[in-house]
Formats: C-alpha cells, structure tokens, sequence
C-alpha cells in the first residue's frame, strides 16, 4: 500500500540515505554535505540478470500491488473494444515484422485503450514478451532506465548509455509505451538502444511529424462509427436509449467526429439525468403514499409509462453542454469525488492513490471517489497513479478554485517519503504527485513549504532511480532556497545538481554546480562544509573523467593494430546473423593467423637491428613504444626488415590498412608470409609483392609463384621466437 503502516507520529521518520551505482561510479546519497560520487570499487557493480519468466498477465512496470489499487478506474466498465478489429489487426502485423509504430491522434481517439488491446493480443509475438512503459512525464533517460529494469534485475543499479545499449540491444521485445513526449534526439536514443525490439507507443494530440530516418511509422486512430458510439453510451448508460436520446446522441457523433471520450461523458451525462429522474420518481410516491392527495390526478397503471412521462421532464444537455462537458460532470459529482477533484487540480492534474487522500482531504473511500472521477471520463489511470483528462483542468480552473484545500500537503509527504516502512518503488509510483504539491505550494506562494519538501523529496526520488523526477524537485528547492535567501540549503541544492550531472555524464554544467556550491559554503563561513563539493571538483577534474562517456583513451591519435586485429571476431560474429557458418569460422580463423604474424612482425621491429644488422633501433620505433599501423608499412609492404622506415604520407596509408583491414586467409598469408626472423642485406623483390628502390623510387611487380608463395606461408606460420628477444603478440 502506499501508507506508511503504525501511527502517524514521527517515530518512523528518518533522512533517506542509502547507495546506488551509476555507470562506473558509486553514488552516496544523503550525506551530510549532500550526496557523493567515487569510483565504484571492482566487484561493487551488480551483474544484471535476464528476467525471462515475466508472466505476460502482469504489468511489468507501473502499477503494482506495492503502490496501491491502481486497476481501479484503468477502463471504462471493462466493456470489449468497440469498432478497432481492423486497427488491432494491422498493428500486429507491423510488429510482427518488426515495425516500430506511433498512434496518433486527437485528444479521447483512444489511443491509449488501443495500445493496451494491442499490447493483450500481442503477448506470443516476440520471444521476450512484451514491455508496458509509462511515458507520462519521463525523459528518454528515464525510459531506457525503465525498459532496462522491466528486462534485467539489477536493484540499485543505472548503467550508463554504452552499457545499456550493450544489454537492451540482446532484448527482443513488444515495448509499448503510453504517453510518450520526447523529443526526436531522444526517441531515435530509445529506438537505437534497442534494435530487436518493435515499439508501440501513444503521443499526445498536436505532437510534431516524425524527422525522416526515424525507426517508426504513424498510424492514426480516427473516430468510431456511428453504431459503435450509440453502443458505447447505451453500455455505459446501462440501458436501451429512447428516440430523442438517440436522436441527441447522433448529433454528438456529427459534432464529435465519433470521439469515444466524448461517448463516455455522454454516457456519465445521461446516467445524471437518470437520477433526477429517479427524484422525481420517488418524490411522486411519497405524494401519494404520505401526503395524499387533495385532488385526484389520473396517473398511468405502468410504472414504466409514469417514468417516460416524467423523463420527457427532464431536459437534455445542449449542444454547449454536450460539447463541453466537464464542468456539468463536476457539478454531478459526490462530495468525497469533488474534494479528490479540486485537489488533483491543485497538484496540476496529478491525482493522489487512495491511501493519500484521507490524510490530505480527509475521504474516507478515496477507491470509490477514483472510480466516479474515470467513470465520469474525468480521470485516466497512468503510470501509477490517476491524472486528469487532458483538457479537463483548462476547462474547470475558472470554475473550481482549489482554495486551501493542498494546504498540509507538503508536510504529509515531506513526512511519508522518510518514513521507514515507504519503499523506493513506492516514491517512485507518486513522483508526479510529490512534483505536483510542489508546484501547488509554489503557486501559492509558499516557499517554506516547497523547501522542506524537496530536501525530503530529493534524496528518496534519486534512491528511485526516477531522475528526471529528481532533477525538477531540486531545481523547485533551488527557487526556493533563493526566495528566502537560504544560502546554505542554495549551494545543497546546487551540489545536487552537480552530482546528478556528474553522474550523467554532463561535465561542464557539474562543473558549474558544483563551483557554486563550493563558493556558496565559503561565503556562509563554514569552510568544512565544502570538503564533499572539492571532493567532487577532483573527481570531475581527474584524466578519467575527460573523456566522454563510452569512449576509450587514444594513443597519440593512432589506433594499434594488434587491437584492431583483435577486434575482429566481434565484427565477424556480428556479421554472422544470417551469413554461413563455414564462411564466419573461416574469417576467424584468418584473424588468429594474422593475429600471430604480426606478433613475428613485431618483434622484428622491435628488435632495433638495422638493414646492416648494427642494432640500432629504427628510426620512429621504439622498444617500449606500442606499435602501431602507422609504425610497421615499411615491414608490411617490401617483405624485409631493410627497407627504409615510412617516411613519406604516400606509403603509410596503404601499408596501415594492409596490416589492419585484411580478413581473408589468402590476403593474410600472401602480405606477411615474406618477412623473416632475422635481418637480411638482400632486396630482390618477391614474388607478389612490389619492393621499392632506395635510388630511383620506382617499384616493381614479380608475378606470384604457387610454389614460392606456399612455401614462404608455411615458413612465416612455423618461424621461431626471434633471438634478439623480441615480446610475443598478446
């Protein structure tokens, strides 16, 4: 549940603090100076594990029995859906094939009960299942972090972007996402993350056209039919419509364009005339049964008939109503609805789960408040908790002031978030809520309030791993902290930042966060205090943290080749989906024979004999140097140790991609086959190769001989260590 358990004393409260691992550093959050980032020590890192036994009846991420009874209100009566059999059909057989698709459409299409339809039929499609995300509020960082965590077990634990590309692109599946308001930077980042995966995801209404190149296609939800709509309200009315509500209700469908939301509010519209109806009903009968009457009135014998003649009473909504409906639905609702309605405008359209509400609104059956609110097409259920529909808080702000009633919220939460028995899955289902009261305090001009929130709020949503959550809370209680000149809670918000920009890999706005809240802690005479922001600046300071995320130090701009050679299994066993098996072995085979040639090549080098065989070491190499592509043309491209080093930008280029590009046995064997162990004064060219001559600069070609070009492979695969010592390939 989403209430602490025990009292509601302040026992239980404590700083959250705890540890989590980002990428290759090991965060300490809550400390006294705020929170600090190390290396993470070797064996420290969790190992991720597959989960492969997801049951695809369960949501995997969002709702979930640890925050509360989120199912309720998910559908409207779990009626089947209506009129969209094509729609399902053509979605699978886009994923199916590995198509990655976007609904759109207009606000209350249905895009959202589409996706979730797609979502059931889809669960054999891909071997992984499928993968329900919520993108309401979520930056593309926090939906690679949610798509890793639905897929691999690893508590504590936010790779960075090298390693979760590395895993998420082993995963092969249906990901759809609802709600999803990225950017194009960050969709093509989630898309490419995650090769094997096909996405369904939902956008809202007004999103931009998709920049060409992008793995996605469009797919518009249009409106129902007309027959489908006149279903939908008759199920939701709970019974057959007459003639003139049949009649109002094509005219909604002409006006609407055959929305369902708008069915679903018609529907809530007419079941409230319904109850007047029923007063009426029961008024007459107590005339009759208590009062008497003073004058006999004919009535009809059939109750059914006396109920017609008194609806025909009861007018229906108009066509202002009927296009805009919230504000009747809201003035229909239950006192306990009303109170959880001005609340969630309050929190900006973010409504509280259930076991919040009793302690900020004072309801006792917050479930059924919930589900008046869906029922009525007010409300939605997302992620992990309820939001307003969109276009409800613009059209009922003017009409239902929220007054004082998000006053107290800030110290509900401030206390449920450090209270022991909350658990980080839980603060991170009401992260939206928890941001919410800090803009309903921020509104109301309540700085104190946000301010304690957030330093409360902080520590336990970056424990969550919610980032983009916690990044908002801390720039809420940076504002803060400014309005009432706190300097020393500004430079903790400000090492905050810092930290969360050093983790994410964003050096220069850490460094910038950081400096502030070093000088801020200086100006406030407490120099100890800045020991964890130096610690940082050194950290942020240090060689390993110059480069960027997921690239590898360089040595002087040139790349080795033993390691380019070394690399080359992977590109071939990359290369190997769908190519033959024999043709990969013996691609393999060719880089472990170039691999041990160019060992011999080394050590030739190496070896700092000269073509007089004095010992002296060559001009650009060295013994202790790491031998590059572009220290060896001069041994790759004349087949002896004397000729003259390269010197020249027209021989280097050609001689690094023989050494490095060649993956064929016979390119391996014909380009290294001719060198040997020890020094030799001869120039005569060999056969296949072209040699150079130190006086004019021509060269000359020999034609191959079968025979002298077997037996120099041979010769080159079986040579002895070189006696001058040199070290052997790695």
């Amino acid at each position: 549940m989403g209430q602490p358990t025990g009292d509601f004393g302040q026992e239980g409260v404590r700083p959250r603090t705890g540890e989590v691992v980002s990428g290759d550093l090991l965060l300490a959050i809550g400390g006294p100076d705020g929170s600090e980032a190390r290396p993470c020590p070797d064996g420290w890192r969790p190992e991720p594990r597959r989960i492969r036994d997801r049951r695809q009846d369960r949501p995997e991420l969002g709702p979930s029995p640890a925050v509360g009874p989120l199912a309720m209100g998910s559908a409207a009566a779990d009626l089947p859906l209506l009129d969209r059999e094509d729609d399902i059909a053509r979605l699978l057989a886009a994923l199916s094939e590995g198509r990655s698709v976007r609904l759109v459409g207009q606000a209350g299409s249905g895009r959202s009960t589409l996706l979730a339809a797609v979502a059931d039929a889809a669960a054999g499609i891909a071997p992984d299942g499928v993968v329900r995300l919520s993108g309401h509020r979520r930056t593309g960082a926090d939906l690679l972090q949610d798509l890793f965590a639905a897929t691999h077990h690893a508590p504590g634990y936010r790779p960075d972007r090298r390693a979760l590309a590395s895993l998420l692109s082993q995963v092969g599946a249906v990901v759809v996402i609802d709600d999803l308001d990225v950017d194009d930077e960050e969709l093509a980042e989630l898309l490419d993350a995650a090769p094997d995966c096909a996405f369904l995801v939902t956008v809202p209404p007004g999103s931009p056209v998709l920049t060409p190149g992008l793995r996605l296609e469009d797919h518009p939800v249009a409106g129902l039919a007309k027959s489908a709509c006149l279903a939908l309200a008759g199920r939701l009315a709970g019974r057959q419509l007459d003639e003139t509500e049949r009649a109002w209700a094509v005219d909604l469908w002409f006006e609407s364009e055959g929305l369902p939301l708008r069915f679903v509010q018609a529907a809530a519209l007419l079941r409230q005339r319904d109850v007047s109806v029923d007063t009426l009903v029961a008024a007459q009968e107590d005339r009759n049964n208590v009062f008497g009457l003073v004058k006999e009135i004919s009535e009809p014998d059939d109750p059914a008939v006396l109920e017609g003649e008194l609806r025909r009473t009861v007018p229906l909504p108009t066509v202002a109503e009927s296009a805009a409906p919230a504000v009747r639905l809201a003035e229909g609702l239950s006192e306990s609805a009303q109170a959880v309605l001005r609340l969630s405008l309050a929190f900006g359209g973010e409504c509280p789960t259930a076991p919040h509400l009793p302690a900020l609104i004072d309801v006792g059956l917050g479930e059924s408040a919930l589900r008046e609110l869906v029922d009525a097409g007010l409300a939605v259920s997302v992620g992990g908790h309820h939001r307003l529909t969109t276009g409800v808080q613009e059209l009922l702000a003017d009409r239902f002031d929220p007054g004082t009633v998000a006053y107290g919220a800030a110290e509900h939460f401030s206390w449920w978030v450090g209270h022991g028995s909350v658990t980080t899955e839980q603060i991170a289902a009401e992260a939206e809520v928890l941001v919410g009261a800090l803009l309903a305090d921020r509104a109301a001009d309540r700085p104190e309030a946000v301010l304690r929130l957030a330093r409360a709020a902080a520590p336990a949503l970056a424990l969550s791993l919610r980032w983009g959550a916690w990044e908002r809370v801390l720039k809420l209680g940076l504002e803060a902290a400014r309005v009432l000149r706190a300097t020393a809670e500004e430079a903790w918000f400000h090492h905050e930042l810092g930290v969360l920009a050093l983790c994410v890999h964003s050096d220069q706005r850490a460094l910038a966060e950081l400096e502030s809240a070093v000088a801020l802690r200086a100006a406030f005479g407490d120099p100890n205090s800045g020991a964890a922001g130096r610690r940082m600046l050194d950290l942020l300071k240090s060689e390993a943290r110059q480069l960027p995320a997921g690239e590898e130090p360089s040595t002087g701009g040139r790349r080795p080749v033993i390691r380019a050679i070394a690399k080359a299994p992977w590109r071939l066993a990359a290369a190997k989906k769908g190519s033959d098996a024999k043709r990969a072995a013996i691609a393999g085979a060719a880089a472990v024979l170039a691999l041990g040639v160019l060992g011999a090549a080394i050590g030739l080098n190496t070896g700092g004999e000269d073509s007089a065989g004095n010992g002296r070491t060559l001009p650009g190499t060295s013994v202790d140097d790491t031998t590059t592509g572009d220290d060896l043309p001069a041994a790759t491209t004349s087949g002896s140790p004397t000729a003259a080093p390269s010197d020249s930008p027209s021989e280097s280029p050609s001689a690094s991609a023989s050494a490095s590009d060649s993956e064929s046995p016979s390119a391996s064997a014909s380009t290294t086959g001719t060198r040997k162990p020890t020094a030799t004064k001869t120039t005569a060219p060999v056969p296949g190769q072209s040699s150079k001559s130190p006086s004019t600069g021509t060269s000359t070609t020999a034609p191959p001989s079968p025979s002298t070009s077997a037996s120099t492979s041979s010769s080159a695969s079986a040579s002895p260590s070189d006696p001058s010592g040199s070290p052997s390939a790695p």
